[in-house]
């Protein structure tokens, strides 16, 4: 495999209708897209979506039934795995237990035969912060330190492809959130690309410049992680990546630059920007810490969309409270706000929830609601679409 000084130039990895078949089951259906070169991309999705398939297609440990992988101009679509430019680290780290740490780091450039590693290795060390642990072998390392030296054992091969499969699904909370930030510190000081696949949404949203949400195989949206979050432009991203509030509806009209959807008998307006249905028929969405309570006889804001409803549930997670509200149709609309008032609403309370309508957005009308909602939980608790829409489910992603 060629090799480079990192920090030199790498090339833009590009998928060029990339399709695998498992009999007549495609995991992979069609996909092109580039990953610009030096950027920090996460393919996110659930169980069964084609994100490990693609991986192991750019990694040459599976050969696509068709389509291309180009590492900038140089076509490595049936290269074996230690021909490409590329390195992966995995879940299981697959470290070797016999080997202290410096060893592990060393192995790629011992078995290539390359001399006087020792600077190289001990620089590696350095940017991993594990410098003074270098004797140390793996089982004496917490998950974190051997995660850190796992990713150190393929940077040194100085790739211009870092692929990571799901590489903090073994970590506990504190430490997969310490790692988040490490990897990203990693990955803009060597500047080379990193592919990360996850289907844990705060991962993906953490530490990648771009999000690509795969669905059966499809990308069902690709872009900054603010932009899908803010502006998602189907039903399965709206549900799979964070939480949404759904609820079908009409256009019955406009008002400048406004959009009037009515919805169980009642009229909301939204952006007509903000609305990527192709007809009238409308889901309207908000995200749940878009919304805001209003209790008593404070007047809500103007110009603000407005609905009554009952407080079902409150349940204090720290830095907000989540509140369930039953809204007149019988949904159950997820609801968070900042503990920032020392008297918060109850359970039983009678409240009236607002939200600014440019924070609203409309997908697709002919769409089901529970597209990206977690399957298992909809199958085992005999949940349809019907119960999303009456509230009996709530909106919580597939990864969550």
């Amino acid at each position: 495999m060629a090799t480079k000084p990192l920090g030199e130039q790498v090339e833009d990895l590009h998928l060029v209708n990339l399709t695998k078949l498992f009999g007549a089951q495609a995991a992979v259906d069609d996909l092109s897209l580039t990953i610009p070169a030096g950027s920090f991309f996460a393919l996110l999705g659930p169980s069964g979506c084609g994100k490990t398939t693609t991986l192991r297609m750019v990694a040459g440990l599976e050969d696509p039934t068709s389509g291309r992988i180009l590492i900038g101009d140089e076509d490595v679509t049936t290269l074996r795995p230690y021909q490409r430019p590329v390195n992966t680290v995995f879940q299981s780290y697959a470290l070797f237990p016999h080997l202290d740490i410096y060893e592990n780091v060393a192995f790629g450039l011992r078995r290539r035969g390359v001399k006087d590693i020792d600077a190289q290795v001990k620089d590696m060390l350095e940017l991993v912060e594990l410098g003074t642990m270098a004797r140390r072998k793996p089982a004496q390392l917490s998950g974190g330190q051997q995660q850190r030296v796992a990713v150190a054992r393929a940077l040194i091969n100085k790739p211009d492809v870092l692929l990571l499969d799901e590489p903090l699904g073994a970590l506990d909370l504190k430490l997969r959130r310490q790692m988040q930030i490490e990897l990203k510190r990693i990955q803009t000081e060597v500047g080379i690309t990193f592919v990360h696949v996850t289907h844990d949404q705060e991962e993906a949203m953490t530490m990648a410049d771009t999000i690509a949400v795969m669905n059966a195989g499809r990308i069902e949206q690709m872009g900054a992680p603010r932009e899908i979050y803010e502006m998602p432009r189907t039903v399965f991203a709206a549900n799979f990546l964070g939480q949404s509030n759904l609820f079908p509806g009409v256009v019955v009209g406009s008002e400048g630059a406004l959009l009037r959807v009515r919805a169980f008998d009642r009229e909301f307006v939204i952006p007509q920007d903000r609305v990527s249905a192709p007809g009238d028929q409308v889901i309207l969405g908000v995200r749940p810490e878009k919304l805001h309570l209003v209790v008593g006889e404070a007047p809500p804001d103007e110009g603000h969309n407005v609905i009554e409803g009952v407080i079902t549930d409150t349940s204090f997670v720290g830095v907000s409270t989540q509140y369930l509200v039953q809204v007149p149709w019988g949904q159950e609309l997820i609801a968070f706000e900042q503990n920032l008032a020392e008297v918060r609403p109850r359970t039983g309370d009678r409240v009236r929830i607002g939200w600014d309508p440019a924070h609203s957005f409309g997908l697709d009308g002919s769409h089901g609601l529970d597209a990206g909602l977690d399957r298992e939980l909809l199958e085992v608790g005999g949940y349809t679409a019907s119960d999303v829409a009456a509230g009996n489910v709530e909106m919580y992603g597939a990864g969550s």
